[in-house]
C-alpha cells in the first residue's frame, strides 16, 4: 500500500487583496507557517499565477515552483474549477456565470465558451511544465436546469446534454493526455456530473478515456444522502485527488436536502471547518490508503461560521492526524507457518 501525501491547501478560498495572501511567495509562507506541506493553485488568480506564462515559459515555472519551494511547500496542482464551468453553460446561467470569465468575452456565450476551452487548453501545457500529474476542474452543466424529472423531461434529452458535454470536453482530455495529465472532475451539485450515475454516463460518452478521473471530494456527497465511502469502493481506479472538506445535513421540518433557498447559514446543508462537520474522515484515509491512493490530502475550507484563518490553522494538524503511514508488513507476519506447497497440500488432505 501507499501513504497519502499532506496536509496541503487549496488557495483559492484565501487569496485576497492584502499581504500575506495577494502574492503565490507570501502566500506559500504564510501555509507553510501552518503546517502545510503542498499548495493547490486556482489558475485564475493572476495576484497568485499568470496561466498564460506558464504554458509558454518554462523558466517561468522554474520560478513559481522556485518561490513554493523556498517556502518550504510543493504545488500540488493547478485548478481551472472557473473556467471549466464556462465549457458548458445553459443559457439560464449566462448571466450569473459572466462574472467567472475574463472581461472582453462577458454577455458573448460563444466567445465565453470558446475561451475557456482555450484555458483549459493552457492549463495542460502548464501543468507539464510544471511537472504536475493531476489537474482540477468542473465540467460545466447543460442538463442541470432539469434535475427534477417534473415538468417530465422529453425523451433523449438527457442523452443530448450528456453527448454535446462530452464532445466540448473530449479534445481538452486528448491534450491533457499529451501533457501526460489527469483530469480530476469534481463531483458537485450545479454540475451535470454530480454523482456515480452521472460520473458513468459522462464517462461512457467519452470512451472512457484515460485521462478522465475523478476529484474526491465527501462533502458533495455527505450533502446528497450518498454513501461516499461505497463511492470509494466503486470509484477508487479513477480518483486522482482529494478535497479535505467537511459538510453537515440536518434536516428539519422546514428544509432539507434542497435548501429552502436559504442563505448557507440557515441552510440544513452546509459546509464546516474540518472537524466541525459530520464527515468520518477516519474511514475515508483508511479507504484511501486501502486502495493506494497516493495523491495529496487538500483541504478545501468553505464554513459559514468559523473564521478562514482559524480553519486554516486548525486544518493542517486535522489532516496530519489522519495521514496513515501504509503498512510495510502484514500484522501477523510473526506467526507465519513457513509451510510450501507440499506441506499445503498435506495440510488440505490432497497431497
Amino acid at each position: 500500500m501507499k501513504t497519502i501525501r499532506g496536509p496541503a491547501i487549496f488557495l483559492a478560498q484565501f487569496a485576497a487583496d492584502a499581504a500575506p495572501y495577494n502574492s503565490l511567495a507570501d502566500i506559500a509562507r504564510w501555509a507553510a507557517g501552518h503546517g502545510y506541506r503542498g499548495v493547490q493553485i486556482p489558475s485564475w488568480d493572476g495576484r497568485l499565477f499568470n496561466l498564460a506564462r506558464a504554458a509558454e515559459s518554462a523558466a517561468y515555472c522554474d520560478e513559481v515552483r522556485g518561490a513554493c519551494a523556498a517556502a518550504g511547500v510543493e504545488i500540488t496542482e493547478l485548478s481551472t474549477h472557473l473556467q471549466g464551468q464556462l465549457v458548458a453553460v445553459h443559457p439560464v446561467y449566462d448571466e450569473l456565470m459572466d462574472g467567472f470569465a475574463a472581461p472582453h468575452v462577458r454577455g458573448k456565450p460563444k466567445a465565453r465558451q470558446e475561451w475557456a476551452v482555450q484555458q483549459l487548453l493552457l492549463a495542460a501545457r502548464a501543468s507539464r511544465n510544471l511537472g504536475l500529474t493531476a489537474h482540477a476542474t468542473f465540467p460545466g452543466a447543460l442538463v442541470w436546469p432539469f434535475l427534477y424529472p417534473f415538468p417530465q423531461r422529453p425523451a433523449g434529452l438527457v442523452e443530448s446534454g450528456f453527448t454535446e458535454l462530452a464532445r466540448r470536453w473530449r479534445p481538452i482530455l486528448d491534450a491533457f493526455d499529451d501533457a501526460g495529465v489527469d483530469v480530476c472532475y469534481e463531483v458537485h451539485p450545479s454540475e451535470d456530473i454530480h454523482d456515480g450515475d452521472t460520473w458513468e454516463l459522462f464517462l461512457d460518452k467519452v470512451g472512457h478515456h484515460k485521462r478522465a478521473c475523478l476529484l474526491y471530494d465527501p462533502s458533495h456527497l455527505l450533502l446528497q444522502h450518498l454513501d461516499y465511502l461505497e463511492y470509494i469502493d466503486l470509484y477508487h481506479e479513477r480518483i486522482r485527488m482529494f478535497h479535505v472538506k467537511d459538510a453537515e445535513l440536518r434536516p428539519s421540518g422546514r428544509s432539507g436536502v434542497y435548501g429552502g433557498f436559504q442563505p448557507w447559514i440557515g441552510r440544513a446543508g452546509r459546509f464546516r471547518s474540518l472537524g466541525d462537520g459530520q464527515v468520518d474522515f477516519s474511514a475515508i484515509f483508511s479507504k484511501l490508503t486501502q486502495y493506494d491512493f497516493d495523491g495529496w490530502a487538500v483541504l478545501e475550507w468553505e464554513c459559514c461560521i468559523k473564521d478562514s484563518d482559524q480553519g486554516a490553522a486548525e486544518g493542517a494538524p486535522f489532516i496530519a492526524r489522519h495521514l496513515i503511514r501504509a503498512a510495510g508488513r502484514a500484522f501477523d507476519d510473526f506467526a507465519a507457518s513457513g509451510t510450501d506447497e507440499a506441506a499445503n497440500r498435506r495440510i488440505l488432505g490432497i497431497g
